[in-house]
């Protein structure tokens, strides 16, 4: 059984991957980590989460004797990457990454990490989005020559970045299997005469509303014909789920970064 250690144990995200360890039967907590100055920090973790007593004390990063973990999992803010890359790389501790809106500098501080740990990289853990990425896949090499390509997500309003790690990853995903740059044919939201559509670009349209999980829907539209491909979810579990199942995974993997599609095999 392996212990996984969880970022940001206070987070909306966090609390839901204290839930997910404990309905795994192959792991168990080993740290609930919160920043030093956080009104949690000696409290229960399950009574964070809300699912009772653990027994296990939540503790800063500084705190933590790597003895207690298998594998960090992290769902913080970009800002807190690099701190936390640098503590695994220190204490060779495999990581589970779902955190989004990365920089540039940020995603080459991960890509280097990479080289002294394996690393889990996903802007989605949920087993339906990755296989969404593969008939998106599949419908761009049918369809992406002629049809017109339009990326639609909603998310509740507390979420910060947009548009969101998975619309990027869908986009980067089609632009990839049609050799397109993204940074280039990428149209972020459309407003007053805007001229007709340029047919290699791919739209992305961004709804933050409510207290919605994540929906995403990529729209290959041709004259006479579309094809919607549609992802919804309703649970937060789903990703967690999906990130503890990884954990598992990258455990005893070489240094190196992966995806959620190296673990499902897809």
């Amino acid at each position: 059984m392996i212990k996984v250690g969880i970022l940001g144990a206070n987070g909306r995200m966090g609390r839901v991957l204290i839930e997910a360890v404990q309905l795994s039967d192959k792991a168990m907590l080993g740290a609930a980590i919160v920043r030093e100055s956080s009104d949690w920090k000696g409290k229960d973790a399950g009574e964070l989460a809300g699912t009772g007593r653990l027994n296990n004390a939540i503790v800063a990063l500084d705190d933590i004797d790597n003895n207690d973990i298998d594998v960090m999992i992290d769902f913080t803010l970009a800002q807190a990457l690099e701190c936390n890359l640098e503590w695994c790389k220190q204490h060779k501790i495999p990581m589970v990454i779902g955190t989004t809106g990365l920089n540039d500098a940020q995603k080459q501080a991960l890509e280097f990490a990479a080289g002294d740990i394996p690393i889990v990289f996903a802007a989605n853990y949920s087993v339906g989005v990755n296989l969404l990425l593969k008939l998106v896949e599949q419908t761009a090499r049918v369809m992406g020559d002629t049809a017109d390509i339009e990326i639609i997500e909603t998310h509740h309003r507390f979420k910060k970045d947009a548009p969101s790690g998975t619309a990027v990853a869908l986009g980067e995903q089609i632009a990839q299997t049609l050799d397109r740059d993204l940074q280039q044919c990428a149209v972020y939201g459309r407003e007053g005469d805007t001229g007709e559509r340029e047919q290699k670009t791919i739209g992305f349209a961004t709804v933050r509303a409510g207290d919605v999980v994540g929906d995403h829907t990529v729209l290959f539209a041709d004259i006479g014909e579309r094809i919607e491909l549609t992802h919804k979810a309703s649970s937060r579990l789903t990703f967690a789920k999906g990130a503890v199942v990884a954990a598992g995974w990258v455990v005893n993997k070489p240094a190196g970064l992966y995806s959620m599609q190296d673990v499902l095999s897809l």
